[in-house]
Parts: C-alpha cells; structure tokens; sequence
C-alpha cells in the first residue's frame, strides 16, 4: 500500500460532505485540510448568504487563491498529502486546479438532490443556503472521464464513504 502524498480534490455539490470527508482524510493520513470555503472573498460569502449564486467572474479569482494556498501547503509540510474540500463544479475549474497542482487526484462525491438538501437544512452554521443547491446541480459537470477520479456515492452512513476514500487515496498514484 502507497502513501497518499500529493494534492487531493474532495469535490461536489455544497452539502456532499467535502469539508467532513477532506478533514477526516487529512487526520487518518496525516496531511493537511484545506477547506476552499475559508478562500472565498467576503463579497462572495455576501452574494451566497443573500441567496445570489456565483458566476466565473466570482469564482476565478477564488479558485486562484484556493490553488496557491494548496501550494504553500505543500511547500511547507511537502511529505504530507494536500486534502482540498472544493466545489470545483465544472471541469474547466478542475482543469484549473490540475494545471496548478501537479498530480491532482479527485475524490467526487455525488449524491441525490433531496439527500443533499435535507442535509443542508440540518445545517446552521454554513453560509449556502438550502434553496441555492439548485443552482449548484446546473452548474455540475461531473468528472466522468477525467483522468484520476474516483466516484463516490454519499448514500452510505460518512463512516463508510470515509474508509473508501482512504482505501482509494491509498492505493491509486498520486
């Protein structure tokens, strides 16, 4: 079994669970958590908390920064694997990141529409509104046929989507 050094993308809709699956990666295997969220200008955070979804004009300049921040991390800690909770709904973001982040893996994880609103309405301290996930299924490109890209299914209890993430993490190449 490898380790899981490099940059990894836990990527999806808002409510997926990326922040939850990235950080207990980066604690079962040693790396480091960046959550994108905490890249977002404040203006971004205002459009979201005001219900206006983000276009590329927003986005852009975040992605840049959340790609920077990945690679300070990696400079910094460079034997330890760099988790990225984002977004990255279309393919042209992850193409961004990949050109960025040398290595890239992606760990997508998908779910159904009312799964995933139930669970952000059970949620109080998140900037995205429920009534917004709509707008994030339109913007969704999924990674089908991308090179380094795991699908993973949120049906199951984040335990187990957790253990397959690290099984996947420890054995595909960075």
């Amino acid at each position: 079994m490898k380790d899981a050094s490099g940059f990894w993308l836990v990527m999806g809709v808002s409510g997926s669970g990326k922040s939850s699956v990235a950080q207990g990666l980066a604690q079962r295997l040693g790396g480091v958590l960046l959550d994108a969220d905490d890249y977002h200008p404040r203006r971004n955070v205002e459009r979201m908390r005001q219900g206006q979804a983000l276009d590329d004009e927003h986005r852009w300049p975040w992605l840049a920064a959340v790609a920077e921040a990945g690679v300070r991390a990696a400079s910094a800690r460079p034997e330890a694997p760099v988790f990225i909770a984002c977004s990255a709904l279309k393919r042209s973001y992850r193409d961004f990141l990949r050109a960025r982040l040398p290595g890239l893996q992606v760990l997508y994880l998908h779910g159904d529409e009312a799964t995933i609103r139930a669970r952000m309405e059970r949620r109080s301290a998140h900037f995205m509104a429920a009534g917004m996930l709509r707008s994030q299924f339109q913007d969704l490109e999924p990674p089908v046929g991308e090179p380094g890209v795991a699908a993973v299914s949120i049906a199951a209890p984040l335990e187990d989507v957790l253990a397959q993430c690290e099984r996947w993490a420890r054995s595909e190449p960075a």
